[in-house]
């Protein structure tokens, strides 16, 4: 089995942000409402934070629709969105900080320099041993492809012999080495699995030919492929590709003082209304659930 995990190429990646910093489904006439302090809530928040008046969430790069990095800390997208929200009826400030790679949250999140990643990243039961998931979407995993699907990459079965670009350290990747090694126990070419940091960076892989298919999130590959002018597609909808029911959410360190807090939070969006507001927005309806939950993942993919 081959495994790279790839640096970006600059001068691309920086052309590609440019483009994504303008987002396809958000329509600039949406209004998301205002939010009310919740005083309970903010009461319920540890006392360094009530002091500070200040959380930090931190993701790893753009994330689209979800996280779009627009700056050194400025977030655009579907969770700033929501983070805002959040922020409003917890009667603080959400600042985001971006880091490399999931192995950058973690670490980031266990020495305490964050307080949360609003994600939404997967919800897996061997991550939940030493974290919590406020989970708030349910996902798919597809490929992103070259228009016309020349590969004829359409499910995990299609991928021996392929370069298949996925997020470093994400669940994609170990479902990828997975197959990789399914491929070579057949007598067939190991999958040569190319590690990249960050969406656009790996969307870029696929553009550029040096990648046969993205295998990732169906949400932000919905997003790229939109972006795309036309030279990509999505394969292997409609398929399980390895996972069971895939939830997403925010990520908070195991039994954190701010683990309910933050779901409660959550729980007022989606009863005012705000949550579907916001998720609508984004081109998300596909991915919402009927109430956000603690660790709603009970099967590892």
């Amino acid at each position: 089995m081959m495994a790279r995990k790839l640096r970006p190429a600059t001068a691309l990646t920086a052309a590609l942000l440019s483009i994504l910093s303008t987002s396809a489904f958000a329509a600039d006439s949406v209004a998301i409402p205002a939010q009310t302090v919740d005083a309970a809530l903010h009461a319920k928040l540890p006392a360094d934070i009530q002091k500070s008046g200040v959380m930090t969430s931190v993701n790893n790069g753009s994330f689209p629709p979800y996280e779009i990095v627009t700056g050194n800390n400025t977030l655009d997208g579907a969770s700033s969105d929501l983070a805002d929200a959040l922020a409003g009826v917890l009667g603080v400030k959400i600042e985001h900080a971006s880091v490399s790679g999931m192995s950058g949250i973690l670490s980031g999140m266990a020495a305490g320099r964050y307080q949360l990643a609003m994600g939404p990243i997967g919800d897996y039961p061997d991550r939940q041993a030493k974290n919590d998931f406020i989970d708030f979407v349910k996902e798919y995993v597809v490929f992103a492809v070259h228009k016309g699907n020349p590969q004829n990459i359409n499910s995990l079965d299609d991928t021996c012999g392929k370069r298949i670009a996925v997020m470093a350290g994400g669940s994609a990747e170990q479902v990828i080495r997975k197959q990789s090694d399914v491929c070579v126990k057949a007598g067939k070419p190991a999958v040569t699995i190319q590690s990249f940091s960050d969406q656009p960076t790996s969307i870029l892989a696929v553009r550029s030919n040096r990648s046969d298919a993205f295998f990732s999130s169906q949400a932000p590959l919905t997003y790229f492929v939109d972006k795309a002018s036309g030279q990509l597609e999505l394969a292997g909808k409609g398929k399980s590709n390895g996972f069971g029911d895939i939830y997403q959410g925010t990520l908070v360190p195991k039994d954190s003082a701010i683990r309910d807090v933050i779901l409660a939070g959550y729980q007022k969006l989606f009863d005012n209304g705000t949550y579907a507001i916001i998720m609508k927005k984004w081109g998300l309806q596909d991915n919402m659930v009927a109430a956000p939950g603690i660790n709603l993942a009970k099967a590892q993919p």
